[in-house]
């Protein structure tokens, strides 16, 4: 009936030998005289989705999580991942072989300071760890009196003998219509940042960072579209774009060259030497700069200015070409979402759906708008218990049957050429407990206080988080998560450097898009969330003393009103649903067919006391 085309859900690595594997590396660290590796989950610039060349954490552990590190040393060895992948990690890990550990708290350098002896050679690739993570490794190793060494190549890659060819995705333009901002423009306003950092160039060592400056989309990984490359841009003449020429067709080439000179990714490191050469201070992305960048200008006599990448912040302020798009794709993105409403609502009561079965409809209620590039990630499609795992991702193994009695938590989103889409929606299949009605309203509760917030300019995400769990909080419950992320414009669905969290400390400006998103999960019973992104606005107040402002919600779809205990929301509460609800009938009813306008109807009819 439906199927996916940008989702699998099949069990990675099932039935391969992985132990074949550990003792393949094992024999690499000998011969290299080494006595043990850092394997990272990332490729050379820290992106949340790698290519499949660089999944070696998954090749080498089975752990397929987006965050995690394994450690391999010649007597023992330990996969390290926080608390979202706990219990994956033990479902897909070999535990007589590796360890499980802690990824945060404590650190895996406290692990190595353990097991590390004196005399030991720990390796690692310094273009797969930042310098800040290198540092944490050295010190490490200097409290066991063990080395730290550098490899000039990656053991991993020596002993993969499958291992995929790097990416080739073509490079497409990302025209004026979409963008908003030419080259030019934006390579002034970085040329700005740069000279407040007093640096002699910038390198833009993340992709998304090289997509928004030039203009330019690609397909290297998986759900964002991302051209795998890397940038120079000096404060005086042109910036040099390093990437694969494999990728460029001749007007993709020629958008380029019009702001800019191509080179090959090899050029990067010995146009980095020759500036360097010079004595130049020149500005690395703390984040995101592979730690061989800082040694390849510091031995070359430059200085390396680390620090926070300023495009990052640039990007995340969409300008009003880029909102106009958001909004534009937000209204059809919300055309898909009640067609798939409607028929969760009409199918899953028979029990006769799948957790599967539903991304398989998403999906193609999406595909179905003509716009759809790709899903903005993987959908977290999970019913019942599964819906209590906050980063579930469904498998065929795992697949579970929607039953009466379940909730439905259904998180996805989509890339569309003029904006990204999230959003979550928790569906009671049948009728819902008291217990799932209280936890609902509270989580409500705490969305709504997010969407109606309004802030001076100069306020944190940190300083709006506790809005989100005040509810949840007086009933002596939370969640573990973030309340919110930045999204970007046709690029990452996570964007930094503004989130609602406690650790948001980027003040939150007009023109960013960031998700509202608090939860509840209860252990093997049901998980709630409810999601919607929102733009950050203007807000008009009588007799204000400082700028102020607010959000406006940008996602459109009902919010189930068969889990709302009425009794618990305010009048204010009430009013601002209500009106929500309204909005979405006005904006989607007129593009839906008549049966799924009658739904929504009955879907977004207000609510009276």
């Amino acid at each position: 009936m439906f199927e996916a085309h940008f989702q699998t859900f099949e069990d990675p690595e099932s039935g391969v030998a992985l132990g074949a594997r550990l003792s393949a590396v094992r024999e690499e660290l000998a011969r290299r005289k080494l006595t043990g590796f850092v394997v990272p989950r990332s490729d050379q610039q820290q992106n949340e989705y790698v290519a499949p060349s660089e999944e070696r954490l998954a090749w080498l552990t089975g752990f397929t999580g987006s965050a995690g590190l394994a450690v391999v040393l010649s007597q023992g060895a330990a996969v390290f991942v926080d608390g979202r992948y706990t219990l994956q990690a033990a479902k897909q890990v070999d535990t007589a072989a590796w360890a499980i550990e802690s990824l945060v708290e404590p650190p895996p350098e406290r692990w190595l300071e353990a097991h590390l002896q004196a005399g030991d050679r720990l390796g690692f690739d310094p273009w797969l760890h930042t310098s800040s993570a290198v540092e944490r490794l050295q010190s490490a190793c200097a409290k066991a009196g063990a080395e730290l060494v550098a490899v000039d190549s990656n053991p991993i890659d020596a002993v993969w003998s499958e291992r995929p060819a790097p990416p080739l995705g073509a490079v497409s333009i990302h025209g004026a219509e979409f963008s908003g901002e030419s080259e030019a423009a934006k390579l002034d306003r970085i040329r700005e940042e740069l000279g407040r950092l007093k640096g002699d160039a910038l390198v833009l060592s993340d992709s998304h960072a090289v997509a928004w400056t030039f203009n330019i989309r690609g397909a290297d990984v998986s759900h964002t579209p991302l051209p795998l490359s890397y940038a120079l841009v000096p404060k005086d003449g042109r910036p040099t774009i390093f990437i694969d020429a494999r990728k460029l067709s001749n007007s993709a080439r020629d958008h380029l060259e019009q702001t800019a000179e191509v080179a090959e990714p090899s050029a990067l490191a010995p146009a980095l030497q020759a500036m360097a050469a010079t004595g130049a201070a020149i500005a690395l992305d703390s984040a995101t700069a592979a730690d061989a960048l800082t040694r390849l200008i510091k031995n070359a006599g430059g200085k390396p200015l680390r620090g926070a990448d300023p495009v990052a912040l640039l990007k995340a302020v969409k300008n009003e070409v880029e909102i106009a798009g958001t909004r534009t794709a937000h209204q059809r993105d919300a055309v898909a979402l009640a067609r798939f409403l409607a028929f969760i609502d009409a199918e899953a009561p028979k029990g006769t759906l799948t957790e599967i079965d539903a991304v398989e409809a998403l999906e193609s209620f999406r595909r179905d708008t003509g716009a759809l590039k790709d899903v903005s990630f993987p959908t977290i499609s999970g019913t019942g218990p599964n819906g209590a795992i906050v980063h579930y991702r469904v498998t065929r193994k795992s697949n579970r049957r929607i039953q009466p009695g379940d909730l439905l938590l259904i998180d996805s989103g989509a890339q569309y050429r003029d904006g990204t889409t999230d959003v979550t929606r928790t569906i009671a299949i049948g009728e819902p407990t008291a217990e799932m009605r209280d936890r609902f309203t509270r989580v409500l509760r705490g969305h709504i206080a997010i969407a109606r917030a309004v802030f001076p300019d100069g306020t944190t995400g940190a300083q709006l988080d506790t809005l989100a769990r005040q509810f949840l909080w007086q009933a002596g419950i939370d969640f573990e998560h973030g309340t919110g992320h930045g999204v970007g414009s046709y690029l990452s669905v996570h964007e930094g450097p503004a989130r609602i969290s406690k650790l948001g400390t980027t003040p939150l400006k007009r023109g960013m898009i960031l998700s509202n998103e608090p939860g509840y999960y209860k252990t093997d019973a049901f998980g709630i969330r409810i999601e919607n992104l929102e733009l950050v606005v203007e807000k008009l107040v009588e007799g204000a003393e400082k700028p102020m402002n607010a959000f406006e919600t940008l996602t459109l779809a009902p919010i189930d009103r068969r889990l709302i205990d009425l009794d618990m929301l305010s009048q204010k509460e009430l009013a601002w649903l209500n009106a929500y609800h309204a909005r979405v009938r006005a904006e989607v009813r007129p593009h839906l067919d008549g049966p799924t306008q009658l739904w929504l109807d009955a879907a977004t009819a207000p609510l009276e006391r």
